[in-house]
């Protein structure tokens, strides 16, 4: 049986452009308010395709009651939430690569000032998974080697350095991340190389 991690782990300090902290985690710490809260998080990445939060806290006035109408419900979080649907194995090519602009995205967008966009905070971000030991760690570990290739040249020294921050067990490590995220992340990594030196997406 795996070795119980974290709710929450400090992965990265100060993300440019707003200093965001990121942290990993799993599906219970996606689901407590309050330890988000306590953590400053504005911004959840879930990239689990197998885990849904219902994060909604005031249904729009055309949202529904999700009950009595059949319709589910629809409104605003107390976050902002993004979502990326991988499998815990082998995912559609560029899946991963999606995962890391929908991450980079979510750490540089900024809410236009319109009514309809409150939450304008840019504070921390959680990524998460149902555990935080394979999917989040992959994707957060190719963000890190992308946006800071001095400290991590490899992609294997982020995924090291992830796996450290987040305590896996160094027994978990020939499954965590699944060999085939690590793939899909290298994979990823050198589509957004070259992608960059096209001009096509941003470093």
């Amino acid at each position: 049986m795996a070795a119980p991690l974290p709710l929450v782990s400090l992965i990265a300090r100060g993300l440019e452009p707003y200093g965001a902290d990121l942290f990993i985690g799993g599906a219970a710490a996606a689901r407590d308010l309050d330890l988000l809260r306590r953590h400053g998080i504005s911004t959840v990445v879930n990239c689990a395709v197998n885990v849904d939060v219902n994060y909604v806290a005031a249904p729009a006035q055309d949202g529904g009651d999700g009950e009595s109408s059949g319709l589910c419900r629809a409104g605003l979080a107390p976050f902002r939430v993004y979502k990326l649907g991988l499998v815990d194995g082998d995912n559609p090519a560029g899946m991963m690569l999606g995962g890391y602009c929908i991450l980079r995205g979510a750490i540089h967008q900024t809410m236009p000032e319109k009514e309809s966009y409150p939450r304008q905070v840019n504070g921390n971000v959680l990524v998460h998974c149902r555990e935080g030991r394979s999917r989040s760690v992959a994707l957060a570990a190719l963000y890190l080697h992308l946006r800071d290739p001095a400290r991590f040249p490899e992609l294997e020294d982020a995924i090291a350095v992830v796996r450290e921050k987040r305590g896996l067990p160094p027994e978990e490590w020939f499954e965590a991340p699944n060999p085939q995220l690590i793939d899909a992340a290298a994979e990823a990594a050198r589509a957004i190389r070259s992608l960059r030196d096209l001009g096509i997406l941003a470093a």
